[in-house]
């Protein structure tokens, strides 16, 4: 993924008799100790299956198609892939990776309303015909390098942020779609597919939410009798709960804050201690879609490092590096911590967001793949089987 880097061999650790991914973590967490203390990732695939799993039952009129670029992991697009997911690509790398895993070009939408004529002629050359445009400029030069492709009208998407509590938003963007449909057909342009976009935050209660409106509004504007077919671009609502960091404390300070609010170094009658960390991973690896305007939420305390009842003080998180913008939490309470002591933080899926690689790949934090006998049973019931469709994938017993 954006942040995250994959071993050149995608083994997946078995998870059997009820071991938990905590208990991974706490492996890990434990060799690390032992070695160089590496930020690394665990990965749980089983969370992905049951995110895909959630959206067919809640949403089975509409089909996903991932975008890529929320998380380019190999396996994360080997998974998907095997379960019948659409992919968004940006860019030449997003669609050669996804190609190579066997994708067939007529499951991908090539995005970005401003292409290059290389890119646009690479989609032709790959099969890959469905591009997207915001303008007459743009088709144009969609058609001279790529006539045999089908084209979506930047403006029939739409995307309504998982923040949005108004009803009113869908109702809108879909009626505005249906204006767009009937004059397109007036000119001669049979539309056939209709994306509504993304801005699925991952939460089960948000989804049924937007079902519950926009259901009725497609029986309405785009009812099964039209021949429209419905997609939506779930990035987040993947990947966000299936990766988890665990990054390591490599040091410290402590400033204090007096009534008049000003911070200074020594201690004075009253002050309150502030702590400052900075830990082995920031924005510029595993954070980097904070500066894309990512929240990032207050990570949790290793256990192995914690003890029951201490008290909390105000905190802030820092990347290693001297980089202003290296603040990865601005505030938060945690324990006093010492250099050495482990933070995670869950919902890592989607940390990297619309970022490009990190600067430095040899740096990015190792990703152990798990995924438990239950889930994998499951898959298996789905018709899902590494011999056929995750052949870049292998299975392995935990701990051995």
């Amino acid at each position: 993924m954006k942040g995250f880097v994959d071993a050149p061999n995608y083994f997946i650790e078995l998870l059997e008799g009820g071991t938990t991914l905590d208990d991974v973590i706490d492996n890990h967490v434990y060799e690390q100790s032992l070695a160089e203390k590496n930020a690394f990732v665990v990965a749980d695939l089983g969370a992905l299956m049951r995110q895909h799993v959630l959206w067919q039952t809640t949403m089975p009129l509409v089909r996903p198609f991932y975008p890529v670029s929320c998380n380019s992991s190999p396996v994360v697009i080997e998974v998907l892939s095997a379960l019948g997911v659409g992919f968004v690509c940006a860019n030449k790398a997003e669609t050669t990776l996804v190609l190579n895993h066997d994708v067939p070009p007529e499951n991908i939408i090539l995005s970005g309303v401003c292409k290059q004529l290389s890119l646009i002629k690479h989609a032709a050359k790959t099969g890959i015909n469905y591009l997207v445009f915001e303008n007459e400029l743009e088709l144009r030069k969609i058609a001279r390098a790529h006539p045999e492709s089908g084209t979506f009208f930047f403006f029939g998407r739409f995307q309504v942020p998982a923040s949005c509590r108004d009803p009113q938003a869908y109702t809108h963007a879909l009626s505005d779609a249906r204006c767009i449909f009937d004059m397109a057909k007036e000119l001669g342009f049979d539309m056939k597919i209709l994306d509504i976009g993304g801005g699925f935050s991952g939460s089960e209660f948000q989804l049924k939410q937007v079902h519950s409106i926009v259901r009725p509004l497609l029986e309405a504007y785009f009812p099964s009798a039209s021949g429209v077919s419905v997609i939506a671009e779930p990035g987040n609502f993947f990947v966000f709960s299936s990766f988890t960091l665990a990054v390591n404390v490599i040091g410290k300070k402590a400033v204090y804050r007096d009534l008049h609010c000003s911070t200074h170094d020594e201690l004075t009658p009253n002050d309150a201690p502030e702590f400052v960390y900075y830990m082995n991973d920031g924005v510029y690896g595993s954070f980097m879609g904070k500066l894309f305007g990512n929240v990032i939420t207050t990570p949790s305390v290793h256990k192995m490092s914690l003890t029951l009842d201490e008290p909390v003080f105000s905190s802030s998180l820092w990347g290693p590096s001297c980089d202003p913008l290296e603040q990865v939490v601005e505030h938060c309470l945690l324990p006093e911590l010492a250099v050495g002591d482990w933070l995670i933080f869950s919902n890592m899926g989607a940390s990297g967001q619309e970022g490009p690689a990190t600067l430095n790949d040899t740096d990015q934090p190792p990703v152990y793949y798990t995924i438990s006998t239950d889930d994998w049973f499951e898959m298996q019931e789905a018709g899902i089987s590494l011999d056929d469709t995750m052949k870049n994938l292998s299975l392995v017993q935990y701990g051995l």
